[in-house]
């Protein structure tokens, strides 16, 4: 069966017999608009994503259940660096005529798994054709208390900078990928991140947290808009960076500056984030309770000092701060 026999009413019509009802849902898939309730005293975290073929993903790498599954992690991702719950979504797609039903199944497939993965409802979107690629948009409702809610501004000097998991394994594994390799745990973490939203849910919940980012465009530059969101400088203590043991294994084989691969590579969906030096410890256990790594890497530093890495005895590295920008082609 081909998606042009079905329609774009029958192709909705096979996504929304696969939605079950879900907390504050009043109305979902099916009319003109989704009706859903957030909890008394809570406030509305909404974020959303675009994913483009050839822009943000290719085809030739990725399966379509693993990239209906990061589709939605992404954005989950998001909802997870502000401290929120995740709760309901939009799913909307332009796509090209000669897909197949076969894929796009597949691809729902993905997207409901990780949406049951972490509790979130797919309450509606939209469909229309595409003549250039697949694109995918998701917008993600979440909620918190307000005064849980945990942004990009807010470090001060003084405050550690800490991060989830390890960095650096999501670009080693598009670079692994684009020189024909297609599996390997790299590989996975390029193409099935793990957003880490109990991780985030609970240090807002906790109170640790006085920043916090996903790392999506970079550690670097990532950790730059905390920066300049919070009229702050940071140091970076490249020593300190969680580097996995399949990262030190095989960075090695490629032809680019490991370091810079780490600190610049992006799509690592870890938690960068910062608060006051004296809860290290406590926030180390509380992320272990939880199965999550997570490492002090650096010190926010006074306003107008600047992103600084340092090295071996403290010398100052030069590496490269720049992330993904879609405008520059980098």
């Amino acid at each position: 069966m081909k998606l042009g026999e079905i329609g774009e009413f029958g192709f909705i019509g096979r996504i929304a017999a696969r939605i079950a009802e879900g907390k504050g849902v009043r109305v979902g898939i099916g009319d003109d608009a989704a009706v859903t309730e957030v909890q008394p005293g809570y406030v509305l975290l909404t974020t959303s994503d675009m994913l483009i073929e050839q822009v943000h993903f290719d085809l030739a790498f990725t399966d379509p259940y693993r990239l209906g599954k990061k589709s939605l992690a992404v954005n989950l991702s998001d909802i997870a660096a502000m401290g929120g719950e995740p709760r309901h979504f939009l799913l909307s797609l332009a796509i090209p005529v000669d897909l197949p039903l076969e894929f796009l199944d597949r691809f729902i497939e993905g997207v409901l798994a990780m949406a049951d993965q972490y509790g979130v409802i797919l309450i509606g979107g939209d469909t229309c054709r595409s003549s250039a690629g697949l694109v995918v948009s998701i917008t993600l409702h979440g909620e918190q208390l307000p005064d849980r809610v945990v942004c990009r501004a807010g470090a001060r000097p003084g405050d550690a900078v800490f991060v989830t998991g390890t960095v650096g394994d999501s670009a080693l594994g598009l670079a692994q990928l684009r020189q024909g390799e297609t599996a390997g745990p790299a590989v996975d973490r390029h193409l099935d991140p793990v957003p880490r939203v109990r991780a985030g849910i609970a240090l807002a919940e906790a109170g640790f947290a006085t920043a916090m980012i996903d790392i999506s465009d970079g550690l670097l530059a990532d950790l730059g808009h905390i920066a300049e969101r919070s009229g702050v400088g940071a140091r970076v203590d490249a020593e300190q960076l969680p580097i996995s043991p399949f990262f030190r294994a095989a960075a090695s084989r490629l032809s680019t500056d490991h370091l810079a691969l780490a600190l610049a590579g992006g799509e690592d969906y870890e938690l960068l984030f910062t608060a006051p030096a004296p809860l290290e410890e406590r926030i180390i256990d509380l992320m272990a309770a939880l199965g999550v790594m997570c490492r002090r890497i650096g010190t926010i530093t006074a306003a107008g000092s600047g992103i600084v890495v340092t090295g071996e005895g403290g010398r100052t590295l030069a590496v490269p701060r720049a992330g993904f920008n879609h405008f520059s082609g980098t």
